[in-house]
């Protein structure tokens, strides 16, 4: 056994107050937040029943993900008519920040004076000239 794999190895919880192992061996019926999410499911205010830790190999230390049981795990709220207008907004702003020439999202908003992004203005300066 590695001595990286060995820090990450804790069953019982008894060095890190909480079951711990290392990264892809966590026992059945645990999942992290996002495999929760992928089930359509949430922790619901569960407490964390293990975690799983791996140890970076360049600066050494650990990266923890928390893991909740599954069968005490709730489906997801639905979403709410706010919920629906705040995506709604957020779209419209991916259109505003998407130029109409190059048809790519450059990460703010495209002025309405020129209407076209800055890499675009810039390469049409440059054929005018």
């Amino acid at each position: 056994m590695s001595a990286a794999w060995g820090k990450c190895y804790d069953p019982s919880g008894a060095l890190y107050g909480v079951p711990t192992y290392p990264w892809k061996l966590a026992p059945a019926g645990l999942a992290t937040r996002r495999q929760l999410r992928a089930r359509g499911l949430r922790p619901g205010g569960q407490p964390i029943a293990a975690q799983i830790m791996r140890t970076n190999r360049r600066t050494g230390t650990p990266r923890v993900a928390y893991l909740y049981r599954e069968e005490l795990a709730l489906a997801v709220r639905p979403m709410t008519s706010r919920k629906w207008g705040a995506l709604a907004l957020a779209l419209a702003m991916l259109a505003r920040r998407t130029c109409p020439k190059c048809c790519l999202d450059v990460g703010y908003c495209i002025p309405r004076s020129y209407g076209i992004c800055g890499l675009c203005l810039a390469t049409d300066e440059q054929r005018a000239a």
